[in-house]
């Protein structure tokens, strides 16, 4: 069947993206909500690159969309240097049309000259790879639990029921009867398995467990390095990038302009908390917290400091657990990459943060030039959060 790839300039096919994305993620609610996507695309007209935003439509003889991608830019410094690269986002394919995945990334690749990519699926990361970009290295993931709500009562042999006072079968608890996928933005989960939820007592127990363990574990941790709530992103986000370019050779440009753009009002993950440290010198490091599904997920989208200022970064942390357990949240994400601006991997353990093997993101450079991309390829050069690039630009 004869295919065609066209650019979108205007709004000519949007009732065709909003159905083939419908029947890309039949068992998402949320892909329906078409006016949020829609207002995903006039948030990028306020981008500091809004004239380099393409899309393209794979479009069938019977004129179905059939598939989508968008080509994001974003300004990086790489070794002193400031470019352009574009990020393939909202990368759709209607089911039985597969074989039209490679014609959408060559045309996104021939019309972009960097790409900086944030990927999590393994068919997508095969295509960017076929066509040019290098994998640099997977990012940490790390999570907190903060509430045991949401966990289901695991195996326990029969003798340990008994001895618990737990009956030998539960009903499922509400969403599981139908293994359905779980939903978060971003991210691809299995069927869950239907298995009953923690009683009550129980989960009073060991909520309150958790509860006092953190209170010892923050204690003293981060130093008397002093966080406050920031009510906005000035000039001082401008200095402290300067400071982490100066030392970090490949990073996000993240300026007071782009971070007002990120997570200022209008964007899709507002509004957020930003945490700040101050010191005779200025800003020295923030953090960006956001809440998602309703509430119960913590995400630090974003913990950056000058270069080789641990204590900051380590006093973040603290009271971002602080801020997610009084907001409620069940669970902390974090993934980034560690580098001088960041925390350690040892940091997150000793605030129970455990390691995440599985959902981790896989960053992927291509520079024209050879310079450049021989910089951009090398994992330890980065400084990259989460919320830098298009991976959390859907999260909600």
């Amino acid at each position: 069947m004869k295919v065609s790839i066209r650019p979108l300039e205007n709004d000519e096919l949007q009732d065709g993206i909003a159905e083939l994305r419908v029947a890309t993620y039949p068992g998402f609610p949320e892909a329906h909500e078409t006016e949020y996507y829609a207002s995903f695309y006039r948030w990028y007209l306020n981008h500091p690159l809004a004239g380099q935003v393409y899309r393209w439509a794979a479009i069938s003889g019977k004129d179905q969309v059939v598939g989508h991608l968008a080509a994001l830019p974003q300004y990086y410094r790489i070794n002193g240097r400031r470019v352009v690269a574009h990020t393939p986002g909202d990368y759709m394919v209607l089911p039985g049309y597969g074989f039209q995945a490679l014609p959408l990334m060559r045309t996104f690749f021939r019309a972009t000259e960097n790409c900086v990519a944030c990927d999590m699926v393994p068919a997508v990361i095969q295509v960017e790879t076929r066509l040019g970009a290098e994998v640099v290295g997977r990012m940490q993931y790390s999570a907190k639990l903060l509430n045991v709500s949401r966990l289901p009562v695991p195996a326990l042999p029969e003798r340990a029921r008994k001895l618990l006072g737990l009956p030998a079968r539960f009903a499922p608890p509400r969403g599981f009867e139908t293994g359905g996928e779980a939903r978060q933005a971003g991210e691809t989960y299995a069927a869950p398995r239907p298995r009953a939820p923690i009683p009550t007592p129980v989960k009073a127990f060991l909520n309150r467990a958790l509860e006092e363990i953190d209170g010892v574990l923050v204690r003293g941790f981060g130093g008397a390095a002093k966080v406050e709530e920031l009510e906005e992103f000035g000039e001082e986000f401008d200095d402290l990038f300067e400071k982490v370019a100066a030392v970090v050779p490949c990073v996000p440009e993240k300026d007071a302009r782009f971070l007002n753009w990120r997570y200022g009002p209008g964007s899709p993950q507002g509004p957020v908390t930003v945490l700040g440290v101050r010191g005779s010198n200025g800003l020295l490091g923030y953090a960006v917290l956001k809440t998602a599904s309703a509430g119960q997920d913590g995400y630090i989208l974003d913990l950056t400091t000058v270069p080789g200022y641990q204590e900051v970064a380590r006093a973040l942390l603290r009271e971002s657990v602080l801020y997610f357990r009084r907001a409620g949240a069940h669970i902390i994400r974090y993934r980034f990459l560690e580098s001088p601006t960041s925390l350690g991997a040892r940091d997150l353990r000793r605030l129970a943060f455990f390691y995440r093997g599985g959902r981790r993101n896989t960053l992927l450079t291509r520079f024209e030039d050879g310079g450049l991309h021989k910089t951009a390829r090398i994992l330890d050069n980065w400084s990259y959060n989460i919320g830098d690039g298009e991976a959390t630009f859907w999260l909600r």
